[in-house]
């Protein structure tokens, strides 16, 4: 599933392949990713238009023009490739938006979870307002204030995306074993050291995960292990607990992450 990593890759998909191109061309191959828009109002309000520098908000991805702005929330299967109009169009390619003779950017979503909105600015800013904050800026204080007084698990408010934006199961699965935090633990019952050292491990997973685009399987951090048949901790050795106790698709470490009393 996209996370924060990924759309920031895709950001730097769209800045690379988009920014400063006029959209000569909208192609809507399925009608089915997009929300509140027609394809015929795509069409109208967006060729002509050019794209300006893009920006990510947690998992939304903001394709900005010198007109309406391009939201995009990549659901669980979603992404965007800059490709050639040479290139064959694959069966999942469900938006084209044809920048010249060589350039095109598709949006490309097998599921169709999410997709497509067509907004103004007052439409961004509703959008925006409720989310958290972005993960990946968020200081100690603000990040302090979102989990101290929340009720609930201490990864439901990770993955939360009204308290914190941008973090899926993926990432907060591999923030939890670096803090050696169990996910089911109170989110208000953390002591400030453990917040502390909360908010260094996430910074740290996302700084290596946006030079990544993803989350990336290394063979040192979790992510790198919770595929594999039979799933060892990397930092001791311990086989890993699976959708137990802590929500389904959790994946953690009985020894490093003991379970709260």
């Amino acid at each position: 599933m996209p996370e924060l990593p990924d759309v920031e890759g895709f950001r730097k998909v769209l800045a690379s392949c988009a920014r400063g191109r006029r959209i000569a061309r909208v192609e809507v191959h399925d009608s089915g990713v997009l929300h509140g828009v027609s394809a015929q109002r795509l069409r109208r309000d967006l060729e002509g238009r050019t794209f300006s520098e893009p920006e990510r908000h947690g998992k939304w991805l903001l394709a900005r023009t010198d007109g309406p702005t391009v939201l995009l929330h990549f659901g669980m299967t979603g992404g965007l490739l800059c490709c050639s109009p040479r290139d064959e169009l694959a069966p999942h390619d469900r938006i084209t938006f044809t920048l010249s003779r060589d350039r095109q950017l598709r949006y490309r979503d097998q599921r169709k979870l999410k997709g497509l909105w067509l907004a103004d600015e007052a439409a961004v800013a509703r959008t925006l307002e409720a989310q958290g904050p972005d993960a990946a800026a968020v200081g100690r204080k603000e990040f302090d204030a979102a989990l101290a007084h929340r009720r609930g698990t201490v990864k439901s408010g990770l993955t939360d995306q009204s308290v914190l934006a941008g973090i899926g199961n993926l990432l907060a699965d591999e923030i939890l074993w670096r803090s050696r935090l169990h996910p089911a633990r109170q989110a208000r019952d953390l002591a400030d050291g453990e917040r502390r050292r909360l908010h260094a491990d996430m910074r740290t997973v996302l700084r290596s995960s946006m030079k990544a685009d993803c989350v990336p399987p290394r063979r040192s951090w979790l992510t790198g292990h919770r595929d594999d048949a039979d799933p060892k901790c990397p930092r001791c050795g311990t086989g890993l607990h699976r959708d137990r106790v802590a929500g389904r698709g959790t994946v953690w470490c009985p020894d490093c992450q003991p379970a709260p009393s």
